[in-house]
């Protein structure tokens, strides 16, 4: 009985010194059970990972598919999943382990670059490369009826690289291969507002912070611009030019920013992400360089912390990093082919 209690006692030691040095409690905690973390790849698949074990939990093979994955978007309540790829977009049940789609919106003639979901999960947007964006509508989730239809088409006069919606829900913000940022207005239904920092340089990608109070863009040649965007009413334009910088010296792919405003990070063909501190007044800084991806780097994610950041590579493997020190602290290995998209929910669903 005594022997007994010692080792008991033995290996509570050696989980506390484990967990001392390692830090599990710290990572378990914010990339808990109740995480989704997923990657899309031109091998066709598209994987789920348990995020601190880096197992491979599920897979959609779409086994006689055609059309590579190219972006991913969770639903704000953790129970759907809707992957770019090609012309269409596929709705999966995050829940379920089938492979088949619960709704498949289809109408873009060429590849979809972008999608997001709206707050409330009333509906979908996205951007394709046929020069239109799309919103698709949801309102019938809760009941089991989806039914696949369109509510609004824009026509934005050249192909959209990215989308992202306003915290207030009521705006889009693109940005195109023409080199526009545009502003839409959903109760208009109309672009009140056409941005062109770089005059025809393709922008790549546009992230708007959180608490609706800055726009970054980046674009082709690995330059980033930043507006500080203004109240309705301000003597101040609605954006405000603050800033731009050069972030990469190839081309830029994805910028992002941090949940709690306080980072930037950008995404780029040499290989490297870079981590940009924002002060009060949105100066940018240089803080990191992550260093380990071998190829392109397409595609990040932020956990809802803003403590890690997970990023995917055309050397076919995802990697989480911690932000505090900038090491790898997990990789996803087993794709066959490069990984162009990840998504990562770990908030509140």
């Amino acid at each position: 009985m005594e022997g007994g209690r010692a080792m008991v006692m033995v290996m509570v030691m050696i989980r506390l010194w484990v967990r001392e040095e390692v830090g599990l409690d710290v990572v378990e905690a914010r990339l808990e059970k109740h995480q989704v973390l997923v990657t899309g790849s031109y091998d066709h698949e598209i994987r789920f990972w348990e995020a601190w074990s880096g197992i491979c939990s599920r897979t959609i093979p779409r086994s006689g598919e055609t059309g590579q994955v190219n972006r991913l978007a969770i639903s704000p309540d953790k129970r759907y999943l809707a992957a770019a790829i090609h012309k269409k977009v596929n709705v999966y049940d995050i829940a379920n382990s089938s492979s088949t789609p619960v709704v498949t919106f289809e109408g873009h003639t060429a590849n979809v670059t972008s999608l997001s979901f709206h707050l409330g999960g009333k509906w979908l947007v996205t951007g394709s490369e046929d020069g239109t964006i799309r919103i698709w509508d949801l309102s019938n989730v809760f009941f089991g009826a989806f039914c696949g239809l369109c509510l609004t088409s824009y026509d934005n006069g050249a192909p959209v690289n990215d989308v992202c919606i306003h915290p207030n829900q009521g705006e889009l913000i693109s940005c195109d291969q023409a080199g526009s940022i545009k502003q839409w207005d959903l109760t208009e239904n109309i672009c009140t507002l056409e941005l062109a920092p770089a005059g025809n340089v393709p922008i790549r990608s546009v992230t708007i912070a959180s608490d609706g109070q800055c726009l970054v863009a980046g674009n082709n040649k690995g330059k980033c611009y930043v507006w500080k965007i203004n109240a309705e009413g301000s003597p101040y334009p609605r954006f405000q030019a603050i800033t731009k910088f050069p972030a990469h010296n190839k081309y830029l792919t994805r910028c992002l920013l941090s949940p709690d405003v306080k980072t930037l990070a950008t995404c780029s063909a040499d290989t490297t992400v870079k981590i940009w501190s924002i002060s009060p007044n949105y100066e940018f800084k240089q803080e990191k360089v992550l260093l380990g991806h071998q190829r392109w780097v397409w595609d990040a994610a932020f956990s809802a912390d803003s403590a890690y950041l997970v990023t995917a590579s055309s050397d076919h493997v995802a990697r989480l990093w911690e932000m505090a020190s900038g090491e790898t602290v997990r990789q996803y290995n087993g794709h066959h082919k490069a990984v162009v998209c990840c998504a990562l929910h770990d908030g509140a669903g």
